[in-house]
């Protein structure tokens, strides 16, 4: 019984420092949301989120993407994010950060994915 109790307020701080580490989305504004198309230079598969720094005509944006497992299962693949391929995304400009954006949806190829 002691030993159950451990292990639940140990799994309890694990899932609480989680929280705390994973950002909230109220730091992008839903209400301006942006189409942008360009070619993917650098690419990431790894939790909270996968990304791409996706090169558009005027800058490079950091676009956050879903988690790896969600991805997956959506059939987003690691390979399909490889740089130099193109890609389009729709999503949500950062308030504070004018090069990020979180995406809810990519399109690589003929391949539409809902991220969230």
């Amino acid at each position: 019984m002691k030993r159950m109790l451990s292990l639940s307020i140990l799994a309890a701080a694990l899932m609480a420092t989680g929280a705390l580490a994973h950002h909230g989305w109220s730091e992008y504004d839903a209400s301006k949301p942006l189409q942008l198309s360009g070619t993917i230079e650098e690419s990431g598969y790894q939790q909270p989120h996968g990304y791409v720094r996706l090169k558009t005509a005027d800058k490079t944006w950091l676009v956050v993407l879903a988690p790896p497992g969600r991805m997956e299962n959506r059939g987003l693949t690691k390979a399909m994010l490889a740089p130099g391929g193109k890609a389009s995304v729709y999503g949500y400009p950062n308030r504070t950060k004018p090069d990020e954006l979180r995406a809810e949806r990519i399109t690589v190829g003929d391949k539409v994915t809902e991220l969230r």
